[in-house]
């Protein structure tokens, strides 16, 4: 994977770094695993914008990713490897032996032609599905489950990974992205490697309407605001804003607001890094 820094010819070219989307092999994705996606603008079914800054945007299909890996024991073949608008990680079209077509996150370096599995007694190699209770210690894994048979939630962005660090009776220790450190039921599926595109961190947009093509209107910042409209507004000219907070006044940049009494404390050993 690598980036491409554009010539300036235009103004919105001159910071411009684009993905050189090596690991992409086809621009075509399967018709069958298409599904329609509606847009809501931010608006309820009432019609009234209950969240601001949304709106616009080109029009995209959902591709339906199988974030299950249910088929155990069943070989597949990666066909290609594609983009897909959704998400930023890249997922790979993969073919079973009993003929059926899924769509799966991709992981960095799984390759057009080679064959992955899922199941308890496969190797752990990259693009393999196992579960934790099977997984070697100190392996790099990423799409990891947080209940059993509830799929993929956790490390499934681009370039993301987590590591299984210890197994423990019936929990296995793994470290998150986040840099948190929790215990998760060894009956738990991840997948062997990284996310694929960790290049993603590395693009620059280049200009403001690359947002609104991505569907973000622009965003007004506090300090500008009026004191009627936010907790920072106000002021004679160019006015600090005084304490970062938010628009219901709940301190920001730092401040924690997860719950002393959230029934899942007792499964972070470690909490994320401030």
């Amino acid at each position: 994977m690598s980036v491409r820094k554009l010539k300036p010819i235009t103004p919105g070219q001159r910071f411009r770094v684009v993905n050189g989307f090596d690991a992409i092999t086809t621009d075509k994705p399967e018709k069958s695993l298409l599904a329609p996606k509606k847009r809501s603008g931010g608006r309820n079914s009432q019609g009234k914008m209950t969240m601001r800054y949304k709106g616009g945007g080109h029009k995209r299909k959902y591709r339906i990713i199988d974030f299950k890996r249910d088929k155990d024991g069943i070989p597949a073949t990666v066909a290609s490897i594609e983009y897909d608008p959704n998400r930023t990680a890249f997922i790979a079209l993969v073919n079973y032996q009993d003929g059926e077509k899924r769509y799966v996150i991709a992981q960095n370096g799984l390759q057009v032609g080679q064959n992955i599995v899922s199941g308890d007694k496969v190797a752990p190699e990259i693009g393999n599905t196992m579960t934790l209770a099977n997984i070697p210690l100190g392996t790099i894994i990423s799409c990891i489950e947080l209940h059993p048979g509830q799929g993929a939630v956790m490390a499934r962005s681009a370039g993301a990974f987590a590591q299984l660090m210890a197994r423990d009776g019936k929990y296995a220790t793994v470290k998150l992205p986040s840099g948190e450190t929790r215990m998760v039921l060894a009956t738990c599926k991840a997948t062997i490697g990284a996310v694929s595109n960790s290049d993603h961190q590395l693009l620059v947009s280049g200009k403001a309407g690359r947002s609104r093509w991505l569907g973000r209107r622009p965003r007004t910042r506090p300090v500008v605001m009026n004191p009627v409209d936010h907790p920072m507004g106000g002021g004679e000219g160019k006015s600090s804003g005084g304490h970062p907070r938010s628009r219901n006044g709940i301190p920001a940049k730092g401040f924690r607001t997860r719950s002393k009494s959230k029934a899942s404390n007792k499964y972070i050993i470690e909490r994320r890094k401030k």
